[in-house]
C-alpha cells in the first residue's frame, strides 16, 4: 500500500514538473514528507525542485539554501552517492560558494571517476575562480567520458581557447573547432538543449529592451526606466534587466540607485561579474572607496587569478593611503602578468608609487626597468625611470636614459625638457638653456620648460627682461600656473614696478590656494618684503 501511494505522488508530483507548476509539485513533495519525513527519494525530488525554482527567472524568491539541506538530508541515507555530492556541488556553484563546490564534485568524481556531468560542472567552477587550465584539464575529462553528451564541455573549452586566441593563434584554431563540435553534439546533450531553450525564452525581452532603448534615443534616459522597472516586475530573476537599469541609473548621476539594482543582480546571480565590475565603480563615483575596495575583494574571492582585479583595488588603496596594501595588489597584479604591454603599465604606476609614496628610489628604479624589459618602445619608461636616478643623484644613469629615449624620439618635448632640468642641476647651464630650447621648440605650449628657462635667465644669468618674457609665456600657455605667477613677480620686483610685482603676487597666491605649488609663507614674505 506504501509502495503504491508512493508512486501515485510521483506521477502527481511528475504531473505538476510536465505542466511548469513547480509550487504545486514542491507543496506535494513536502505533504508526502509529512507522511514519510525519511522518504530520501522525495528529499532528492524537493531539492530538485528548490533548485529549479531558485533558477526560474519568473521567480522572485531565493531557495538555494533550501535546495542544498535537502540534498544533505537525502545524503545521509545515501552517503556513498555520487549523484547527490554532485547536485550538492552544483547548488553550492550558484551560491557562490566556489570552493565547497569544488569540494563536492571532487567527492562525486570519487565516488565515480567516470562521472562527466561532475567534470563538467568543475571545468565551470574553476573558470568562474579563472584557474583555466584546471578548467580545461576537466572539461577534456567530461568529454572523454561522455563524448557524445557533450555540447556543454565543448562550448565552454570554445570560450576558454576564445579568451586567449588573441595571443596565440593554435587557440583559436582550436576555438574554431570546439564551437563546431558543441553544434555536432547539441543534439545528443538534454543541459546543453535546455540552455538553448532557456536562451531563446529571453527572446521574448527583445520588443522590451528595443522600446526601451527607442525611448532613450529620442527622449533620454528617465522615460526607458519606466519601461524596464515595469519588465523587472514580470520577471523579476531576468538578471540582465537589473544591470540595464544599474548603468542607466549611474549614467543619471543616480548612484544610489544604481548599487540597489547592481545588488539585486549579484544577489539573484552571486557570479554576475559585469554586475560586482560596475557595482565597485558606482562606489567609486560616490567617492565610497570602501565598499569599493570591499566588493573587490568579494570578487578576487570569486577570481582571484584576475590581475585586473588586483590593479583596480590597488589604485583604491592608494586612494585611501594604504600604500601597503596598494603594492600589494599591484605586485599581484604584475605577477600574473595577461600580456607585456598591461604588466609594463602596472609595473610604471608600481614605480610611481615606491617613488612617490614611499620614497624607495631603488625599488622605483627596479619597477621601471622590469617595465622596460617588456616595452622599451614606451617613451614614458623612459621618462620616469631617468626621473628616478635624477632624485638618486645618479645623474650619468639618468642622462644614458634620456639619451636613449632621443633615439626613439629625438622630437620628444618633455625628453628635452627632463633634460634641461638634468644639465641644470648638474651646473651646465649653457646645455640646460639649450634643451629648454628644444622643448619649446618642439611643443610651443610647454609652460614648465618657458619657466624653467626663465628661472635660469632670472637667477643664474642675470638676464631679467627675458626671464620676463619666458614667465608671460608660461602664464600664458598656463594661465593657473602659481609657480609662473611667482618668478614673473619675482621679475617685474627687479625692474622696480612694485605695485605690478604685487598685483602678480596677489594673482600667485589666489592661484596658488588652488593648485597647492609654492609654500604660501614664501609669497606672504615676498609681499611683504616689496614695501619694507
Amino acid at each position: 500500500m506504501m509502495k503504491n501511494n508512493t508512486q501515485t505522488l510521483d506521477k502527481k508530483i511528475k504531473q505538476e514538473i510536465k505542466t511548469g507548476n513547480v509550487k504545486s509539485a514542491i507543496e506535494l513533495c513536502q505533504v508526502g514528507l509529512q507522511k514519510d519525513p525519511s522518504n530520501a527519494a522525495l528529499h532528492l525530488r524537493l531539492g530538485d525542485l528548490y533548485l529549479a525554482w531558485h533558477l526560474d527567472i519568473y521567480s522572485s524568491c531565493q531557495y538555494i539554501d533550501e535546495a542544498i539541506t535537502e540534498y544533505q538530508i537525502a545524503l545521509e541515507s545515501y552517503i556513498d552517492s555520487a549523484e547527490i555530492y554532485y547536485k550538492i556541488g552544483k547548488a553550492q556553484f550558484f551560491k557562490g560558494d566556489l570552493d565547497k563546490a569544488v569540494n563536492y564534485f571532487d567527492t562525486a568524481i570519487k565516488k565515480n571517476p567516470k562521472f562527466a556531468k561532475a567534470y563538467y560542472m568543475l571545468a565551470e567552477t574553476y573558470t568562474k575562480k579563472a584557474h583555466f587550465q584546471d578548467a580545461e584539464m576537466n572539461a577534456k575529462l567530461a568529454i572523454k567520458y561522455s563524448p557524445f553528451a557533450s555540447s556543454c564541455s565543448h562550448y565552454l573549452l570554445y570560450n576558454l581557447y576564445q579568451v586567449s586566441s588573441f595571443r596565440i593563434l593554435k587557440n583559436k584554431i582550436k576555438s574554431i573547432y570546439e564551437y563546431i563540435m558543441s553544434l555536432i553534439t547539441l543534439p545528443f546533450d538534454i543541459d546543453a538543449i535546455k540552455r538553448v531553450k532557456d536562451s531563446l525564452a529571453y527572446l521574448k525581452f527583445v520588443p522590451t529592451m528595443l522600446k526601451g532603448y527607442y525611448k532613450i534615443q529620442t527622449q533620454g534616459l528617465e522615460p526607458a526606466i519606466a519601461i524596464y522597472n515595469d519588465a523587472v516586475d514580470k520577471a523579476p530573476g531576468f538578471v540582465p534587466l537589473y544591470c540595464l537599469l544599474g548603468d542607466i541609473y549611474s549614467s543619471l548621476g543616480r548612484f544610489e540607485d544604481a548599487i540597489t539594482e547592481y545588488k539585486m543582480a549579484i544577489w539573484l546571480d552571486c557570479l554576475n561579474i559585469p554586475a560586482y565590475r560596475h557595482l565597485c565603480k558606482a562606489y567609486e563615483d560616490m567617492g565610497d572607496y570602501d565598499n569599493a575596495a570591499n566588493t573587490y575583494n568579494k570578487l578576487i574571492k570569486i577570481m582571484p587569478n584576475m590581475p585586473e582585479f588586483h590593479s583596480n583595488l590597488a589604485n583604491i588603496l592608494y586612494v585611501k593611503g594604504d600604500i601597503d596594501g596598494a603594492i600589494s595588489h599591484f605586485q599581484t597584479a604584475v605577477t600574473l602578468n595577461p600580456n607585456k604591454q598591461w604588466t609594463s603599465v602596472i609595473n610604471q604606476t608600481l614605480g610611481f608609487v615606491f617613488q612617490e609614496a614611499k620614497e624607495d628610489i631603488n625599488a622605483a628604479i627596479t619597477s621601471y626597468q622590469s617595465a622596460y624589459l617588456m616595452t622599451p618602445e614606451d617613451i614614458d619608461i623612459y621618462v620616469n625611470l631617468g626621473s628616478a636616478f635624477y632624485d638618486k643623484e645618479d645623474y650619468d644613469n639618468a642622462l644614458a636614459v634620456y639619451r636613449n629615449a632621443l633615439d626613439l624620439d629625438p622630437k620628444n618635448a618633455k625628453i628635452h625638457c627632463n633634460l634641461g632640468f638634468l644639465y641644470w642641476g648638474k651646473g651646465d647651464t649653457d646645455e640646460a638653456i639649450r634643451e629648454y630650447k628644444y622643448a619649446i621648440e618642439y611643443d610651443k605650449n610647454y609652460s614648465i620648460a618657458y619657466n624653467n628657462l626663465g628661472v635660469i635667465y632670472l637667477d643664474d644669468l642675470g638676464r631679467v627682461q627675458e626671464a620676463i618674457e619666458m614667465f608671460e609665456k608660461a602664464v600664458e600657455c598656463n594661465p593657473n600656473y602659481a609657480l609662473a605667477h611667482f618668478n614673473l613677480a619675482r621679475s617685474i620686483t627687479l625692474t622696480g614696478d612694485k605695485i605690478q610685482a604685487a598685483k602678480l603676487y596677489q594673482v600667485a597666491q589666489d592661484v596658488n590656494n588652488i593648485t597647492c605649488e609654492i609654500d604660501p609663507q614664501d609669497i606672504i614674505d615676498k609681499i611683504n618684503a616689496l614695501f619694507d
